[in-house]
């Protein structure tokens, strides 16, 4: 289905925040943030492709995404981001299957920490491989897919999962993770000042802690969850209506002329801080 275009007298509040019928792209969609949006979009009508590493895991977070009641459908595929050939195959795996892709969501990371003295070089290569090349190349290799759903007054969507330890020094020695992140939201500016004349909209959300398997490992010590949500001034974690909502905001009508944000989603921590 194509997305209905705006009127030259405004659009219709009542789809204002819709994603029906968009086809949408989620890395890192199995699980944690990722599962949360999948689970979002697939809710209000689109079309949503998952993609992670493993592949039941991934299988089965479609099969519960699609029994759950949702308008639209999910479908899963394996793939390993980490390198760039699990990202050209990616692409070519969304190009056969997909005459076009209305919204790709960079979510799949992952994290190291270890003393700063002994940091590995390991631990900056995977890092970021995954966290900041991945979202690179697997925009750059579907490119033609968004083109072809981009238009003037409805644009094709990328949104970039970056982080608030991307803004704010974080309370771990996660060095080659906030620096990931920080790289990912300055290339969010830069792909976005690129791509603008070819209708297609490049933002960030920034999120700070929240409830998932990821955080549940690292503060798993009660004295650090404490340390953590103190930082945060609306005294909470983050929950799915947060990060879905706002990226329902950037991939829907009402986002449509946003472009090269970086939006934090972090409760306050970095408008607050200082």
């Amino acid at each position: 289905m194509e997305p209905t275009p705006l009127s030259p007298s405004g659009p219709d509040d009542a789809d204002l925040f819709s994603v029906h019928g968009r086809t949408a792209v989620v890395t890192g969609g199995s699980r944690g943030i990722g599962a949360m949006i999948a689970r979002g979009l697939a809710r209000d009508g689109a079309q949503v492709v998952i993609a992670s590493r493993k592949a039941d895991q991934c299988r089965a977070a479609a099969e519960a995404i699609n029994a759950s009641g949702v308008r639209g459908h999910c479908t899963a595929t394996p793939a390993d981001l980490s390198s760039p050939e699990g990202c050209q195959r990616l692409a070519a795996w969304l190009a056969e299957h997909h005459h076009s892709v209305d919204i790709l969501v960079n979510n799949a990371g992952t994290t190291w920490g270890a003393p700063l003295e002994a940091f590995p070089t390991a631990g900056w290569t995977k890092v970021l491989g995954t966290n900041l090349i991945a979202p690179f190349d697997l925009t750059v290799g579907i490119l033609p897919l968004l083109r072809r759903a981009g238009r003037a007054d409805c644009p094709a969507r990328v949104i970039n999962i970056g982080s608030v330890d991307g803004i704010n020094a974080p309370l771990w020695e996660n060095y080659s993770y906030s620096a990931g992140k920080a790289g990912l939201h300055m290339l969010t500016r830069h792909l976005a000042k690129r791509l603008a004349a070819e209708h297609i909209t490049v933002n960030a959300i920034a999120p700070g802690p929240f409830l998932t398997d990821m955080l549940g490992h690292v503060a798993a010590d009660q004295g650090v969850e404490t340390e953590l949500l103190a930082r945060v001034p609306l005294g909470r974690c983050g929950l799915a209506g947060d990060i879905v909502g706002a990226v329902r905001f950037l991939a829907s009508r009402a986002g449509a002329y946003v472009t090269a944000a970086v939006i934090p989603l972090d409760g306050g921590i970095t408008g607050c801080s200082g």
